[in-house]
């Protein structure tokens, strides 16, 4: 082995390639340190670029759900918010406020006005109803508002949320409504809460301002089901004034919105739901809801089941965004969060201010006038044989239409002698004077009843039997079986109606 060292050692090429080797190593570690010093004074570069925590640059935590609590203001913003800061210590012209509310002044009147200005208002959920009603809450003259929802403004968001803009991504949509309405309405006074609403927080959530002013009203625009229950319930059980937004989604048709009592609203099923878990918490009423009485049908958005990989990856309620929240993106056209967190805003300024507002029932009940003309249209017939009349082929001039305003604008879907909502029926009021006021049939092979709108009274089944027995087929007249009460009521809805037929 020795002598096999000693002749490499002496050969020539053997030392050339040894060099060779060495060289490289040498260099390659050459470069590879020079590379590592690079990093590092890299590395060293940028730790020193950033700045110190200080007043100038303010580093804010990530919330409990991921998002960032706030971002920082362009100078603009800068400005709307140190304008606002003084506007809202009285640093304000209230002449200047006045007139930016002047339309709204004449319409509600001071007084109105005054109720509404000294108001303060929760809005719980600041998508695309929420950010809606804030708007208009806040530029209709409501000082006070508190926003909680602890999500931010994502590129969807851009769709349907009433403020928020390309700069305003990522940022807290409660913050987002802060910082562009100070712009608009610098004197109204912001609480913003960046959390998630629960049953457990209810209580300092839904509590008292700092002044101790308890809310006026709370507009729920929550779409998860677990914190929509527990946000009415505590309204109900607290007695505080709430009105919830149902389900946007899927829904394309502004005709078929409504207002009216959670425990009338159909064909939705967010509705449903809530109103059944509040049913099992003992609240089955007294929550006015807008809602859609819009049906699905053959070419409209829905709501896709989930597809099959998905639930190959395991439990599905691990892909929400938070436990218990749902897991598939709902098709929304933008319009309609728009037109729903408007009409929420519409009854709390309504309802604060005392201007008079009667809604109509949900118009989806068809199959109810169409069963109430075919009982007038027996019941005609029944009359006008009484007067010995041919009736066999008798018309109405009376359509489905004419039976639902009769029924749900002219007598609020009540009974005029009971105020009953249930077996709804309409009669004659006062019996025809004579046969030839009975039907017309002037025309050849034609013959209709004579019978007006204004002839007819909306009462129940049972009330149509005896209104038909006594007076109808009877001698009596309805001052004869009726209160006073009755009789001015309906004479006061047949006035009433006179004044508005024009304008159908």
């Amino acid at each position: 082995m020795s002598s096999f060292i000693s002749r490499t050692s002496g050969s020539h090429q053997a030392q050339l390639a040894a060099t060779a080797v060495i060289s490289g190593a040498l260099v390659a570690s050459a470069i590879f340190g020079f590379q590592a010093a690079r990093r590092k004074h890299r590395v060293d570069d940028l730790k020193a670029s950033i700045p110190e925590l200080s007043q100038e640059h303010v580093a804010n935590k990530l919330t409990d759900f991921g998002a960032a609590s706030q971002l920082g203001m362009s100078k603009e913003d800068e400005r709307s918010a140190a304008l606002a800061a003084r506007a809202q210590k009285g640093d304000y012209d209230d002449d200047l406020i006045l007139e930016q509310l002047a339309r709204n002044r004449v319409f509600l009147t001071d007084e109105g006005l005054a109720k509404l200005r000294s108001s303060f208002i929760i809005v719980v959920g600041c998508g695309g109803v929420g950010s809606h009603a804030t708007t208009n809450l806040a530029r209709s003259g409501v000082s006070k508002i508190r926003l909680i929802d602890f999500d931010q403004v994502t590129l969807s968001s851009l769709n349907r949320h009433a403020v928020a803009t390309l700069v305003d991504v990522g940022t807290p949509k409660v913050h987002t409504l802060q910082r562009r309405l100070q712009q608009v309405t610098p004197w109204v006074q912001f609480d913003c809460q960046n959390a998630l609403f629960s049953e457990s927080t209810a209580q300092s959530q839904l509590g008292p301002w700092s002044d101790g002013q308890q809310p006026s009203f709370v507009i729920d625009a929550i779409d998860n089901i677990d914190s929509k229950v527990a946000l009415l319930h505590y309204c109900a059980k607290n007695s505080i004034p709430v009105i919830s937004s149902m389900g946007a989604g899927c829904k394309s048709d502004p005709t078929r919105i409504f207002v009216g009592d959670i425990a009338a609203s159909i064909e939705d099923p967010l509705s449903r739901s809530t109103r059944r878990r509040l049913r099992a918490l003992g609240v089955k009423d007294g929550i006015p809801v807008v809602y859609s009485t819009e049906k699905p049908g053959p070419g409209k958005a829905q709501l896709l089941p989930l597809a099959e990989e998905e639930f190959q990856k395991g439990g599905v309620g691990e892909l929400g965004v938070l436990p218990d929240f749902r897991v598939r993106i709902l098709p929304v056209l933008g319009t309609m969060p728009a037109m729903f967190g408007l009409t929420a805003a519409n009854h709390v300024i309504l309802a604060l201010t005392g201007y008079p507002h009667e809604y109509i029932p949900a118009k989806g009940r068809e199959k109810l006038y169409d069963s109430i003309l075919g009982t007038l249209q027996g019941l005609e017939e029944r009359v006008a044989r009484s007067y010995g009349l041919d009736v066999v082929g008798l018309k109405l001039p009376i359509s489905q239409d004419d039976v639902g305003y009769l029924v749900e604008e002219v007598f609020k879907g009540r009974s005029a002698v009971s105020g009953l909502a249930t077996r709804l029926n309409l009669v004659r009021w006062r019996a025809p004077a004579s046969k030839e006021d009975m039907v017309d049939d002037r025309w050849p092979g034609q013959k209709s009843s004579r019978l007006n709108l204004t002839d007819l009274v909306c009462v129940t089944k049972e009330e149509a039997a005896v209104h038909e027995r006594e007076i109808l087929k009877g001698s009596k007249q309805p001052e004869d079986i009726y209160d006073p009460a009755v009789i001015d009521l309906v004479e006061a809805r047949i006035k009433e109606d006179a004044v508005y037929r024009k304008y159908r």
